[in-house]
């Protein structure tokens, strides 16, 4: 299922998330912690260890100050840069997008989808300002999941990695 929050989550926000799609504005502590499935993006503030044991699915976070990395428990996770589309499908193998779509293309439909359903003035602003917005994001990417693809399609070239 999907659900859009117009707000911020306390904490233990999409804990054990086993595949819903979540849009939200902020998260307290813990956000995505034991995540193995879905789609979660958080487009403010998040709290302290976000993606504790996180091994799947994937969770793009709006990272307005630039600390977001010193909040992110980066034991089991990749943060990467939100490419343009265009420069992912130069770059990215097709077989390791999330759901088979770019992240620019997936992120804008769920930001859009947010403001839709909720009205909400945070999604307008991101929305109205993206080509700048779209590189604040940041993209955590789980390294079990990124082997579960690797796995999948072993042909396939290596991943080009990206610092956030």
């Amino acid at each position: 299922g999907q659900a859009y929050f117009n707000g911020v989550a306390g904490e233990r926000f999409a804990v054990r998330n086993s595949g819903a799609t979540a849009v939200v504005e902020g998260t307290g502590d813990h956000g995505c912690e034991y995540m193995t499935k879905g789609t979660v993006v958080v487009l403010g503030a998040t709290g302290r260890n976000f993606a504790a044991g996180m091994s799947g699915g994937i969770a793009y976070v709006f990272d307005e100050f630039g600390d977001f990395a010193s909040k992110c428990n980066q034991a089991m996770c990749d943060l990467e840069s939100v490419l343009p589309s265009a420069e992912q499908q130069e770059r990215v193998d097709e077989a390791f997008w999330h759901l088979g779509e770019t992240d620019e293309f997936l992120l804008r439909g769920l930001v859009e989808s947010h403001f839709r359903y909720t009205g909400s003035l945070r999604s307008r602003m991101l929305l109205d300002n993206w080509a700048g917005m779209r590189t604040r994001f940041v993209k955590v990417f789980p390294h079990e999941y990124r082997r579960a693809l690797k796995q999948m399609n072993p042909r396939q070239a290596p991943v080009e990695r990206m610092a956030a």
